[in-house]
């Protein structure tokens, strides 16, 4: 065999693998089309659609304390004014009875 016809011979081997890859290449695209378009991969990463739960849960635990804090606050208040009138009142009756003792 020369190298004319081992050259034949490849050329005609290659035009048939370039036969077969359009083929495969027709055939790939054909499916493609059938199961829809693929979209290509993005490179990006998409941006976190969940809501910031932690932020909520400050604010949340904030307003708790908040709030007993103001209740508490309120108890104090009102446990000091019944003493402050206890105490007017055992100053009255003590001023009351030093004036009876001078007359």
């Amino acid at each position: 065999m020369s190298d004319i016809e081992k050259a034949a011979r490849d050329a005609v081997e290659a035009a048939d693998n370039t036969e077969l890859v359009r083929q495969i290449v027709v055939a790939l695209q054909v499916q493609q089309a059938l199961n829809g378009q693929q979209q290509p991969a993005c490179q990006h990463q998409a941006p976190k659609s969940t809501p910031n739960v932690g932020k909520w849960a400050a604010i949340a635990v904030a307003g708790s304390v908040a709030a007993i804090s103001l209740a508490l606050s309120a108890i104090a208040v009102a446990v000091g004014a019944v003493a402050v009138t206890c105490c007017l009142l055992v100053l009255r009756g003590l001023w009351a009875d030093f004036q009876k003792g001078r007359r």
